[in-house]
């Protein structure tokens, strides 16, 4: 593991063959997290992929990161700061060039793995610029329509996939929506995939082993 200068701090794992231009998953953690959560799959995932894990931008007390504001304590039920999120977004967006640039990756071979906020932030990236994005794995998050780019209707998403799963007993998110993530995509005809496994707000053994065979048919 090694770590060069981008916009994010983050972790590296360089792919199996860095002599040709490579493949990359770039990792986007929930709320409350740090780059070393996702990237504890990384000795797991496919080695001809370059694989870098994000830290998103806003330190929390008493520790861990996030994306953007939540406020839980709202009057109306938690909801999140979406200015805070267009603002990470177009972040990650900068670090994906920069990424291109600093690690010899294929720019026509990008995934975006998510999870909960991360996967939030996949979706408003890869649904606003399409033509970066290959594959979306988002794990218990959904879409948020109001972080999208204006316009983002007109886009080319003929390249685009995802796969994206949910706890069945989610109680951060509910799975009610995630379950409305393939029906969106599908009216935009973006190919999907969305599995539900019997856990709460995390990642099932069979889910992990599940996206990795998705990923697999889609490198």
């Amino acid at each position: 593991m090694e770590k060069q200068t981008l916009s994010l701090e983050h972790n590296y794992k360089a792919p199996s063959n860095s002599t040709d231009k490579s493949p990359v998953i770039i990792m986007l953690h929930g709320y409350g997290s740090d780059e070393n959560d996702l990237f504890s799959f990384a000795g797991e995932l496919p080695d001809n992929y370059a694989i870098i894990s994000l830290k998103a931008p806003m330190t929390l007390q008493p520790y861990g990161n996030a994306w953007y504001t939540i406020y839980f304590d709202s009057s109306n039920g938690k909801f999140g700061d979406n200015d805070e999120a267009i603002v990470s977004r177009d972040l990650i967006l900068k670090c994906i060039d920069e990424i291109i640039e600093k690690y010899n990756i294929d720019e026509r071979n990008i995934t975006l793995l998510g999870f909960s906020q991360g996967t939030i932030l996949g979706f408003s990236v890869a649904l606003s610029y399409p033509e970066k994005i290959k594959n979306v794995i988002g794990l218990s998050g959904y879409i948020n329509e109001d972080i999208l780019i204006k316009g983002y209707l007109e886009n080319d998403f003929s390249k685009l996939n995802v796969y994206t799963s949910h706890g069945s007993t989610d109680q951060v998110i509910p799975v009610e929506w995630g379950r409305k993530t393939k029906p969106f995509l599908k009216k935009l005809n973006i190919n999907c995939s969305y599995s539900e496994f019997p856990v709460g707000h995390g990642v099932a053994p069979e889910n992990f082993y599940e996206f990795k065979e998705w990923l697999l048919q889609h490198s």
